[in-house]
């Protein structure tokens, strides 16, 4: 190849075709695979996994992983004693309206670079070239920790629901025993995703017809089964605050501001995870218009859906003091009692057991992809960068998920608010990790306007992710305080701990050893020659480093007149000695 060309044909950067379904390949579906292989060689990335979902298994990767039966069954005695109904059901508008923004934000930055890395890569590409490296470092961990912790969240919550809808029958639960339940629901779940890799399709859209039909008709049958409806004004008008121990609360000792805020974590919690839709973006076809799509839809059928789910549980409490203090061990469950009586109760909670477990499914899957993303860029160790021949699955990551999901739920054994503590490490890891990335693109505007992708916001943009910025600082600073009162070694809040630790190791091994041999995602040559002072780091340079702006300016204009997908050869000449830029053959297939 003459020098100063830009190669990204997707042929010499791929070790396999972008997905083989063993099925004949239309013409689209061509075109297809071709823009999806042309982004990720543009973007440096070896193309490993088989590209067989579209865009309602996009959406439903974040929709199951979101899961709103989870969050609402497993957090209901949480959010009814940090604020009671009121608080949940206004929570719930309020966390959606902003979750929006975020999200909004989030589907942007994928359909720019729609690889399974997600926001560590997103933060390596937008920050400016000194601190490319360390964004990628910082916001991957975060990543990591969230993505562990939602983990943890779904299937140790569904660990404690199976023990509470035994207990009904005589079994007597207990913390080694959840414990034990909880490692046997991991380990199902490295199994069905390291040998039954041909099966998460079909358990995608039986999760996407569970969590929506079978949730609406669950939702339906409580309204219709209940003996007493309670009216809006007893819904949106009442508060509960149940944070004391001692019969003093926090709305006693602080206000009730602070019960509601503490409170909103049943909602924040339950709208998390739709960066599931990013990180099986390398495993999606048309993966810049599809995984955008799929985080926005799944965000906002989340919210209606589980608004409505919420709204019917809170309609058919029966005796708001006789559920918060039930002798079963969950409300819901206390409602579905006095709705259905005992067969159908325990039938209602084994359909959500159902629900919960596909949801901890999907989150091991998604965990898997990130952590494999982040072990090929060597931030995790290498042995993690492999994926199984037979599969194209990457195995070592799906247990190494499993393996950090299990330590993190060991504090349970010795702590009341192990779960909560959980879901807030949960909520702030992602978020925060969520967050980075757009708030790099808000101060970065001009270098994303330059590789945006098909889906954007347009003007709007920078706006919305200035609100996405604040917001995700308030929850931050929220779900860190401490839940219950008092304060002692069985009801401390560890959540500010394990994101301080996540914070300190960030740090130190930074700049202890990280800094010396972490260089960030490979970006590829035709990156480096659209920011020709970005990636200084990286090695081989390309000669189209020493291009001009107007020499850049002239390959945009050629691109801008020829149709999305036609091949264009630009030889761009500088009379300016000192750019030493003569002849340049620029070759790139346009796919916007």
């Amino acid at each position: 190849m003459p020098a100063g060309v830009i190669d990204v044909h997707p042929e010499k950067h791929h070790h396999q075709p972008a997905y083989d379904d063993g099925q004949p390949k239309t013409a689209g579906v061509m075109e297809a695979q071709m823009q999806d292989q042309d982004r990720l060689a543009a973007l440096g990335v070896n193309s490993e996994l088989k590209r067989g979902w579209g865009l309602l298994e996009s959406f439903g990767s974040s929709f199951s992983i979101i899961s709103v039966v989870t969050g609402i069954t497993t957090l209901f005695a949480t959010g009814l004693a940090s604020g009671g109904p009121a608080v949940m059901a206004f929570g719930w508008i309020f966390v959606s309206f902003f979750t929006m923004f975020v999200a909004a934000s989030m589907a942007e930055i994928v359909s720019a670079v729609p690889t399974s890395g997600g926001p560590y890569h997103w933060s390596a590409l937008l920050a400016p070239p000194k601190y490319s490296a360390f964004a990628a470092w910082a916001t991957g961990y975060f990543n990591l920790l969230g993505q562990v912790a939602v983990t943890t969240g779904i299937s140790f919550g569904l660990a404690g629901v199976i023990s509470t809808v035994a207990a009904l029958h005589g079994y007597v639960p207990s913390a080694p025993k959840t414990i034990g339940i909880y490692a046997a629901i991991l380990v199902s779940h490295g199994i069905i995703n390291t040998f039954g890799i041909r099966l998460l399709g079909f358990f995608n859209r039986a999760s996407i017809l569970l969590q929506s039909v079978g949730v609406g008709a669950l939702a339906i049958s409580v309204l219709a089964k209940a003996p007493r409806l309670r009216s809006g004004r007893e819904i949106f008008l009442t508060f509960n605050d149940g944070t004391g121990l001692d019969g003093v609360g926090w709305g006693q000792r602080a206000s009730n501001a602070y019960v509601a805020c503490i409170g909103i974590l049943l909602a924040q919690y339950t709208i998390t995870g739709f960066n599931a839709s990013a990180h099986m973006s390398e495993e999606t076809r048309s993966a810049a218009r599809t995984a955008p799509l799929g985080v926005i839809t799944a965000v906002g059928a989340s919210s209606l859906w589980g608004f409505f789910y919420l709204l019917s549980l809170l309609a058919a409490i029966q005796n708001l003091e006789d559920t918060i203090s039930n002798s079963v061990g969950n409300p819901v469950l206390k409602i579905f009692l006095d709705c259905f009586g005992d067969p159908g109760a325990t039938i209602a909670f084994a359909f959500i057991c159902v629900c919960i477990y596909l949801c901890g499914l999907f989150s091991v899957t998604a965990n898997s992809r990130m952590m494999y993303a982040f072990s090929r860029e060597r931030a995790l160790p290498g042995f993690f960068d492999h994926v199984e021949s037979r599969s194209s699955s990457p195995v070592r990551a799906i247990w190494l998920a499993v393996v950090l999901a299990f330590c993190l739920a060991l504090p349970s054994l010795g702590s009341a608010v192990a779960f909560s503590a959980a879901t807030s490490i949960a909520t702030i890891g992602l978020y925060i990790s969520y967050v980075i990335p757009i708030g790099i693109r808000l101060f970065a505007h001009d270098r994303f306007l330059e590789i945006r992708g098909p889906w954007h916001l347009g003007v709007a943009g920078r706006p919305v992710a200035a609100v996405s910025l604040l917001y995700v600082c308030f929850i931050t600073i929220v779900f860190c305080l401490p839940q219950l009162n008092p304060v002692d070694r069985e009801t401390l809040n560890y959540t500010p701990v394990a994101v301080g630790i996540i914070a300190l190791y960030t740090v130190l091994s930074w700049f202890l050893f990280a800094r010396r041999w972490y260089k960030g995602p490979r970006l590829s040559e035709y990156f480096s020659g659209l920011f020709p002072t970005r990636l200084k780091w990286q090695e081989p340079r390309s000669s189209c480093d020493h291009l001009t702006p107007l020499s850049l300016f002239s390959v945009a204009l050629a691109e801008a007149a020829l149709e999305p997908g036609m091949p264009v050869i630009a030889q761009l000449e500088s009379g300016d000695e000192k750019d030493k830029v003569a002849n340049v053959g620029v070759e790139r297939v346009i796919t916007q």
